[in-house]
């Protein structure tokens, strides 16, 4: 007798419930679709949270993800999300190793200004407008680009041919990224000012071969359609909840701590204990990793993948005020409100790969910081504010996930803090530490967060905040585009099983390209089985 077959209970099952999730959810809902999603947390968003890390301290840091680029005003437009993006009028400042009192500010206010920045810190004239040439130079890959990226996917001729310029594209797609550095600028500290938007959360070097850094770099270029990053006004958290209000007021029904332990290729669901739930359709919110050791196909991995590494360590800091400079002709305050560039040059980024490379963790930490609450005090209570107290991100670059896998988590985490105080130390006039907030327990409000806390806290293998290496936006030629999953580059293996997290082409960030565009390949699915 054959064995009875579960009916479907909804038309999607959605696994996990980070951003991408709540996107796909509210698009699915919205046109009509019944679909849940299943949260192993007791809280739904992911990475993409505002949470108070210390007691009795009214301060809602953006604890894992902090900015926003990639996410597309089509997506907020369409769902009817209440989001406030602010730009950053700074848009760096980096102090130069080893003399730290000349330093580079980017102020995107005054042209001028950010010349004699350059000259003084770089002793060349012509660098600052080196550097604002290369910029422009790439600018058009950012507004023929980012339109595509809620759309099917194009082949690589058409996209070449979208960006219609023969050199940008070989220089940017066909040779690693510190070829075209190198060509366009002269100093070390003006590559290194690029060549971070490479490596964040990528274990990379300028000249790495397999061009990882290009496509971290590229994603980092072209958001929005400006390549501008800004903050989310209310932090991380705000975002998640306009995005649990829209799928909720759509009809999705979220389900928190709900364990999903196994998955089949035809759309069965079990969840820890006894219930079962089947999709027509399943979208995989988790990593490609997490969705492998899910899945129940009776048969072996048909594809081996390479294990997602994360590389970076996140520090969060409460401040009493912003620490003093060693450069005394910028402002702290306008020093920390872009992105504060932290010994990264060229030659320190590639130095530092090579010593992780091995196993060591670099000295200096390659860092870049941001204080949030300079743009957005919002995420203050009203008595920190008026104290100027002020939080403090740092993001440290170069810290693959073989550093801290296996050691013990307390001891590799308070050594990957010092390194990073170590290094911000070195180009400020005062240690943080005698800044540092204390709580009325006595805490310091200073946190890390390696690879391994992500790993273990929001199921991210290897802490890899892109769950695994990110792909360029385009189908390449030969590539099979005959489904809707291919052609929205949401496909697995198995045709009832699509990707709406950042294991998606086009995945990673807080874009929310993920959910949508396994929300549009799966209405498609949808409504062809219902014709």
């Amino acid at each position: 007798m054959a064995e009875a077959v579960l009916p479907h209970t909804h038309d999607v099952v959605i696994v996990g419930g980070g951003h991408n999730a709540l996107v796909a959810a509210a698009y699915l809902a919205r046109a009509g679709r019944s679909v849940v999603v299943l949260e192993r947390l007791d809280h739904v968003g992911g990475a993409a949270v505002s949470e108070r890390p210390w007691a009795g301290v009214d301060a809602r840091l953006s604890r894992y993800s902090y900015l926003v680029s990639l996410l597309p005003r089509q997506i907020i437009d369409d769902l009817g999300l209440s989001i406030e993006l602010l730009r950053r009028r700074y848009s760096s400042y980096t102090p130069v190793p080893g003399d730290p009192s000349r330093g580079i500010l980017v102020d995107t206010g005054d042209a001028a200004a950010t010349a004699a920045s350059f000259l003084r810190a770089t002793g060349d004239p012509d660098e600052a407008e080196r550097f604002a040439a290369f910029y422009d130079r790439i600018a058009p890959l950012a507004q023929r680009l980012f339109p595509t990226v809620t759309e099917p996917l194009a082949r690589r001729e058409d996209v070449k041919r979208l960006v219609g310029d023969d050199d940008l594209w070989h220089d940017l797609f066909e040779q690693p990224l510190g070829y075209m550095l190198r060509d366009a600028l002269e100093t070390d500290i003006a590559i290194g000012i690029a060549l971070t938007d490479g490596l964040i959360g990528t274990f990379s070097s300028a000249d790495d071969e397999s061009l990882r850094q290009n496509r971290c770099f590229l994603y980092h270029v072209i958001g929005g359609g400006t390549g501008d990053w800004d903050v989310p006004v209310g932090g991380m958290g705000r975002v998640t909840a306009e995005l649990e209000r829209a799928a909720r007021e759509a009809g999705a029904d979220l389900r928190t701590g709900t364990e999903v332990v196994r998955v089949s290729p035809d759309g069965e669901v079990g969840l820890a204990g006894s219930e079962t739930l089947r999709g027509r359709v399943v979208l995989s919110g988790v990593g490609l990793g997490v969705l492998d050791e899910l899945m129940d196909d009776g048969a072996p991995a048909s594809i081996v993948r390479e294990r997602p590494e994360g590389a970076q360590v996140k520090v969060n800091m409460l401040l009493t005020r912003l620490p003093r400079l060693r450069d005394e002709s910028v402002a702290p305050e306008a020093a920390f409100a872009g992105t504060f560039h932290i010994n990264e040059t060229m030659t320190q980024l590639d130095a530092a790969y090579e010593t992780a490379s091995g196993g060591g963790i670099p000295h200096p930490l390659p860092a870049e910081i941001y204080c949030h609450s300079l743009t957005d005090p919002s995420i203050l209570g009203p008595e920190l504010q008026a104290s100027g107290a002020q939080t403090l991100t740092l993001f440290g670059l170069q810290v693959p996930h073989r550093i801290v896998e296996g050691a013990d988590p307390d001891a590799i985490r308070a050594e990957l803090l010092r390194a990073a105080q170590a290094s911000l130390d070195s180009v400020l006039a005062e240690p943080i530490a005698d800044v540092i907030y204390t709580a009325a327990d006595g805490t310091p409000c200073i946190e890390a967060k390696t690879t391994a806390d992500l790993e273990h806290e929001l199921g991210m293998i290897g802490g890899d905040i892109f769950h695994g290496s990110l792909s360029w936006p385009w189908a390449e030629d030969d590539e099979p585009l005959d489904t809707p999953a291919q052609r929205w580059g949401v496909a697995t293996e198995h045709p009832a099983i699509l990707l709406c997290g950042s294991s998606a082409r086009r995945g990673g960030a807080v874009s929310g390209l993920g959910g949508h565009n396994a929300a549009m390949a799966a209405l498609e699915l949808l409504a062809a089985a219902d014709a």
